[in-house]
């Protein structure tokens, strides 16, 4: 929920409040009770040295805040540039006094913009020498891209980068006369009779095509980021080893062309290995990754024997240099995962991305780096099938991919990402009213000046490749573009502090990717944030979220007319049980079982009935839920028309909820204690629902008229797909 409250911020206290606020680390936060709490002096030091700031004495933050002020006028540009496209703003340029300059810029193509100079606005004795700040105006014509500043200085030339970035996604514009509704699924947990225990790229296109039969527009599907290159694999999807590359245990082995021409005696053994799984897709059991994972590699293993035709080698030739050096680091890292364990001393001896020793390694493994690339080359190929298979169906939007907020400490990002991730440092959340000891999320964030200065490279390949066969992109806790909690390591997560980041920057280049793309964004914008975040989401065409069981206030639930518009809506998320559960109560009994109540349990239920009720009565009101006795499955439809009945251009429909599964997904705040991302699905009475079935579900059917108008027009003209 929003922090309405404006809290003038108070004056710093002392010079280590100064040099923190210097480099975009608050010095005070809102605690658990709601009030602002400061963060302690150690605490500033340590983050401050995660950012590469000394703050450790007096002497040192003198020197550092000294260097605040000189150290921009060091450098004739600035680490990058990044505006919108109507944008007027100059580039400050910062050249000894006198100094003969020239400005201009050159776009993607090649083109060159003659830049204009202006007067000096400023002068500073810097290093012994008199430097003044200079304004440089570049023209309006620049088309959105990413392109290159040039300065020439008494004929010595530097260069910056320059990310022009649309004022608004225009294909947020063509999406708002109308409306479209999708499903949200957890793209492990969805088996077809063709499954190996592990719903996979091809199943997610035939979830589109179920939902498309009913008017969808879009899938929803959770991270496919990658996990481990091999058993035992992490089973949250939201704690991957890169959110560049993608999870192979998402693969249809028999779709890879090469499948066909196994020899006999490999075919029997894939075959094998496949018919392994039959009873797997149609159980409820908890689902075995490990297993589904051991014996896809077994076969890729076969079918990677197998040469590629001319044209098919020429493709993964063309993917491999598309995706550069970053592809080659992760398959590097993912060749020596395999056998070296997370933390072992001997990654100290892989050296850095590029150095001495990791090339060295490179040669030793090029077989298998060349079977990693090759597994990538593999998942882009089906996801670009499930995305054409999505609009081909009709499908406005198609899948919609989700990104996690971070990766594992000692994944492949961490590893070859380390020059612009923050080191000693994880990322989480404060103490707040539901978690009063903060949480810990276990994951390095990006070095805001460090990923500046990499002119934001590492950020626009991830979104690039999660976008190149998508229709759109849900970011997890978009709030982490604008300000991240950063816990020392070892310390507690109430003993952290907010580091701010450019979110004119990430956001615009959010924009930039997805307009590129042909993409709808949207944020996750849940949680406590600060006054201004949903308005500037908005006004730069990114989706917001809303979860009906969230839409309250002191006086009640928000009736719908006051939900906003530029929004997807949903009844309920993976992070609550199915609606049919959660009107039972799991959500409660969950938490008693697992000892995560701070009162008794009948107070937590009481409450939970009471605030349940004025949701259903708010229903009954509008004639969206009659009076008396009501099955389950009645209740849920009239929760779903009652989204129908709110302004937001998306609504969003869990897959659990359209076949009356009940068992939670995920539950907060456990890991070993509860099987989080391991639940398959099923239906109301226990039993595994199969893709092959979805289409002529009674129950997905009828829930999804009871969406009534919101059905109609699914797939407006003008779409982006």
């Amino acid at each position: 929920m929003a922090d309405t409250t404006q809290h003038p911020a108070p004056a710093p206290q002392t010079r280590l409040d100064q040099l923190a606020e210097a480099h975009g680390v608050g010095t005070t936060f809102k605690g658990w009770d709601g009030e602002p709490a400061r963060v302690a002096p150690e605490t500033l030091v340590t983050v401050l040295g995660a950012l590469g700031v000394d703050a450790s004495s007096d002497a040192a933050v003198g020197n550092a805040l000294a260097e605040v002020e000189a150290g921009p006028w060091r450098s004739v540009l600035p680490a990058v540039v990044v505006v919108r496209q109507s944008d007027a703003d100059p580039v400050h340029l910062h050249v000894p006094v006198g100094s003969d300059v020239d400005f201009w810029a050159v776009d993607e193509d090649g083109v060159r913009y003659t830049g204009m100079m202006g007067d000096a606005v400023g002068t500073r004795a810097v290093d012994g020498q008199d430097i003044e700040r200079r304004e440089g105006t570049l023209p309006h014509a620049l088309p959105l891209g990413w392109h290159t500043i040039h300065a020439s200085v008494d004929g010595v030339e530097s260069s910056c980068t320059l990310v022009v970035t649309p004022d608004r996604l225009s294909t947020t514009a063509a999406l708002m006369g109308g409306r479209t509704w999708g499903l949200m699924a957890q793209l492990y947990s969805v088996r077809s009779s063709a499954s190996w225990g592990i719903g996979d790229l091809a199943d997610l296109g035939g979830i589109a095509r179920a939902a498309a039969e009913h008017g969808g527009g879009f899938v929803l599907v959770n991270p496919l980021h990658a996990a481990e290159p091999k058993p035992p694999v992490e089973p949250s999807p939201y704690l991957p080893t890169t959110r560049r590359f993608f999870h192979p245990l998402y693969l249809r082995i028999e779709d890879i062309p090469e499948h066909a021409r196994l020899d006999d005696a490999a075919r029997r053994r894939v075959e094998e290995l496949a018919a392994g799984f039959g009873p797997a897709n149609r159980t409820t059991d908890l689902l075995d990754r490990d297993s589904a994972y051991a014996a896809k590699l077994e076969a890729l293993e076969l079918v990677y024997t197998v040469e590629l035709p001319g044209q098919r080698q020429q493709d993964f030739d063309a993917y491999r240099t598309h995706q550069g050096q970053g592809l080659a680091d992760f398959a590097l890292w993912s060749a020596l995962a395999e056998t070296l364990q997370p933390g072992a001393p001997e990654w100290d001896d892989v050296g850095r991305p590029g150095s001495d020793g990791a090339r060295a390694l490179a040669e030793e493994y090029a077989d298998r780096i060349g079977f990693h690339e090759w597994l990538q080359w593999l998942i882009d190929e089906q996801l670009q099938e499930a995305q054409l298979e999505a609009t081909g169906a009709g499908m406005a939007i198609g899948v919609v991919h989700d990104l996690a907020v971070g990766v594992h400490p000692s994944g492949a990002d961490a590893w070859a990402l380390q020059d612009v991730l923050a080191t000693g440092i994880s990322v989480g959340a404060p103490p707040d009213m539901f978690n009063q000891h903060g949480q810990d999320w276990s994951q390095p964030p990006w070095h805001p000046e460090r990923l500046a200065e990499a002119g934001y490279g590492p950020f626009r390949d991830m979104l690039r490749n999660i976008l190149r066969h998508a229709g759109g992109i849900r970011v997890d806790h978009i709030l982490g573009l604008f300000r991240l909690w950063w816990i020392p390591q070892g310390q507690a997560p109430g003993a952290g502090a907010y580091v701010y980041y450019d979110h004119r920057a990430l956001i615009g280049i959010l924009a930039l990717e997805a307009e590129r793309a042909g993409a709808v964004v949207i944020g996750e914008d849940l949680g406590v944030f600060e006054p201004g975040v949903q308005e500037y989401l908005a006004e730069r065409g990114i989706f917001g979220t809303s979860i009906l069981w969230f839409e309250q206030d002191e006086n009640g639930p928000l009736p719908p007319e006051s939900y906003r518009q530029g929004c997807l809506t949903t009844v309920t998320v993976h992070d609550l049980p199915p609606s049919a559960g959660y009107l039972a109560g799991e959500h409660v009994k969950l938490r008693d079982r697992l000892g995560l109540l701070s009162r008794p349990v009948e107070e937590e239920q009481a409450e939970d009935r009471a605030v349940q009720e004025k949701f259903l009565s708010l229903l009954r009101s509008r004639g969206l839920l009659p009076a008396g006795a009501v099955s389950v499955q009645q209740t849920v439809e009239a929760l779903h028309a009652f989204i129908a009945e709110t302004p937001s251009v998306l609504l969003g429909v869990a897959l659990a909820d359209a076949v009356g599964e009940q068992r939670t997904q995920n539950q907060p705040g456990t890991n070993d204690e509860y099987p989080n991302w391991r639940i398959p699905l099923a239906d109301a009475d226990g039993a595994a629902v199969l893709v092959d079935d979805l289409a002529r579900n009674e129950r997905f059917a009828s829930l999804v008229a009871a969406l009534g108008p919101a059905t109609q027009g699914a797939n407006p003209a003008g779409s982006t797909a």
